[in-house]
């Protein structure tokens, strides 16, 4: 004989009950927020005290980049797995509900703080670099209206070299800081688009060498095809390095998904007392 009063009951009760505790989930999502700077600050002091500037000391560069990476998926799996165990040790005891019910939803409590965690920390992330960005975008607007020979960019240094002198007494004619922010300019646009220089601005850029440096065209063109290497070398070992660093991302946030999922079940069942020895509810 079925008890359908005892299931009406049952119902009634799992139905009154929240199937999510926000409080809890906010409050793992914090602690996790906090345990990840916490943890990315030492990380931080640590890394800087196992490089060197000087040669033979401190890591090589692949050994920091691999020990990066591993950093950030123990990082996300500490900082998840206490989230997620405080998600599910806080939140309310859920009377009447069934067993596996339960480890879903202690699961869910897990994720949850994970997810909360990670939009927390990328919004205080977000927050100083919007700063950044903003006070350079103004800096710059500034430095233009008064000077804007002096600007200075990430092509900077690959123009110096283009009009780095052949000998102490080459000629430079013409206006030199023109000359410059115009190689700039081209630099700039020809590489930001992923495609080579154009033939006619190669020329261009060939004969302005050579009338900068006293270099032949011959030799101009040499440098141009040397430091447009450089240029290309260093833009897609900044590719590599990037592409990298978001795969280590990306297995470090995936780790912590699964440590806070996991670790709420841990917690919830010692919430209830149930942990190690799950058991169907019956009626």
């Amino acid at each position: 004989m079925v008890d359908t009063d005892g299931q009406r009951r049952t119902a009634f009760i799992e139905a009154a009950v929240a199937g999510v505790s926000w409080p809890a989930v906010a409050a793992g999502a914090v602690a996790a927020c906090a345990l990840t700077m916490l943890l990315l600050a030492f990380g931080m002091g640590l890394g800087l005290s196992v490089v060197s500037p000087w040669a033979g000391s401190g890591v090589s560069a692949t050994t920091f980049k691999i020990g990066t990476g591993l950093y950030l998926i123990v990082v996300a799996m500490l900082a998840s797995s206490i989230g997620g165990y405080l998600a599910g040790r806080l939140r309310t005891s859920w009377t009447g509900v069934h067993s596996d019910e339960v480890y879903f939803r202690d699961t869910a409590h897990g994720f949850l703080a994970w997810a909360f965690a990670s939009i927390l920390g990328a919004a205080l992330l977000a927050t100083p670099a919007s700063n950044i960005i903003g006070g350079g975008l103004s800096a710059a607007a500034q430095g233009a209206s008064t000077a804007a020979v002096q600007s200075s960019g990430p092509m900077d240094p690959y123009v110096d070299t283009l009009f780095r002198p052949a000998t102490p007494s080459a000629q430079t004619p013409g206006d030199p800081a023109a000359a410059r922010s115009e190689m700039v300019r081209l630099f700039t646009t020809s590489f930001r688009s992923g495609s080579d220089m154009k033939p006619a601005d190669r020329a261009y850029v060939t004969k302005v060498v050579a009338s900068r440096t006293g270099l032949s065209e011959a030799d101009a063109d040499k440098r141009v095809n040397e430091v447009v290497t450089e240029v290309k070398a260093d833009l897609d070992a900044a590719r590599k390095a990037s592409a990298k660093l978001a795969f280590w991302l990306t297995a470090s946030l995936l780790m912590g998904a699964f440590c806070a999922s996991l670790a709420a079940t841990e917690g919830g069942g010692l919430r209830d007392g149930t942990w190690g020895r799950r058991a169907p509810l019956r009626a």
